[in-house]
């Protein structure tokens, strides 16, 4: 005789298999009482009980930012440096010199003015002047030697 080839002789009582609807189970795997508990529940997935939802949060967030990239910017000070006399000044020549990076070649370019202008430039299409880098070239009046024709980035 070994154990491993004894017999029980008394009877094994059956679990309880819970779970399964109806009478058998307990709580036919809903969890305990409450709303979703019952029978016919539908909740709302964006109802977070009673508090102030997700979509509501962030209607009280005010202020706004805009998904345009912001424009390069430079100043005359430093383009004199880089270019000489008549140079044509386009995205392309500001790569070329190293002021402008070629991520940053899809991005608005804007010159900014202050003080005098000793060399004469030409601006090319695709750059935006300010309105004192307008006013230091002369913009109206051929002083400067300058051509600028600002680029169209879009209707308004």
């Amino acid at each position: 005789m070994q154990i491993n080839t004894l017999k029980i002789k008394y009877f094994k009582k059956k679990r309880k298999t819970i779970g399964r609807g109806g009478k058998k189970g307990t709580y036919s795997g809903k969890g305990g009482k409450g709303q979703k508990g019952r029978s016919g529940v539908s909740i709302n997935p964006l109802f977070e009980g009673g508090r102030s939802s997700l979509i509501d949060r962030l209607k009280k967030v005010r202020g706004f930012k805009s998904d345009k990239p912001k424009a390069v910017v430079f100043k005359f000070s430093d383009l004199e440096k880089k270019f000489k006399e008549n140079d044509i000044i386009n995205k392309e020549s500001l790569a070329k010199t190293g002021l402008l990076d070629k991520k940053d070649i899809k991005r608005r370019v804007k010159i900014l003015g202050g003080g005098d202008i000793k060399s004469k430039f030409k601006i090319g299409e695709g750059i935006t002047l300010s309105a004192s880098a307008k006013r230091s070239m002369g913009i109206s009046a051929d002083k400067a030697g300058a051509k600028a024709r600002p680029a169209r980035l879009g209707k308004k």
